[in-house]
């Protein structure tokens, strides 16, 4: 019985230092788009996120959908970089203001990623620019 309690306990403690808070999701999914890295972006994701144009318009759903349109974005565009210019953090939430440059040849976009956080991934985001 003891050696049931210890593993539990052990498989417990590996888990939580497994669990990533939004914030260091938020890092890790700009880490991977900045190093146009299509599966280090994804970690962050569940496999159901769904993607918004605030409020509400639900632009897709799902990882695989995700990376279809990151890998050729990540592919197709060397000076793609994403500059964090301020971050906001609510329980679960986090609000980035951003900096987007997509080609040299075109002017930074500037917008605001929302990205909600539950059971460990990013399970929505909401985007506004601008142009909205």
């Amino acid at each position: 019985m003891k050696s049931i309690t210890l593993l539990f306990l052990l498989t417990s403690l590996y888990v939580q230092a497994q669990t990533l808070s939004p914030e260091q999701l938020a890092d890790l999914q700009l880490k991977g788009y900045n190093e146009r890295n299509v599966e280090l972006f994804l970690q962050a994701y569940s496999d159901s996120v769904r993607v918004y144009l605030f409020p509400d318009k639900l632009m897709y759903t799902g990882k695989d959908r995700m990376r279809s349109g990151y890998e050729g974005m990540f592919n197709n565009m060397p000076d793609l970089h994403c500059t964090l210019k301020s971050r906001m953090l609510l329980g679960n939430t986090v609000i980035d203001e951003e900096r987007v440059l997509f080609t040299k040849d075109r002017p930074i976009m500037e917008a605001i990623a929302i990205y909600k956080v539950a059971a460990g991934k990013i399970q929505e985001v909401y985007f506004i620019t601008k142009d909205q």
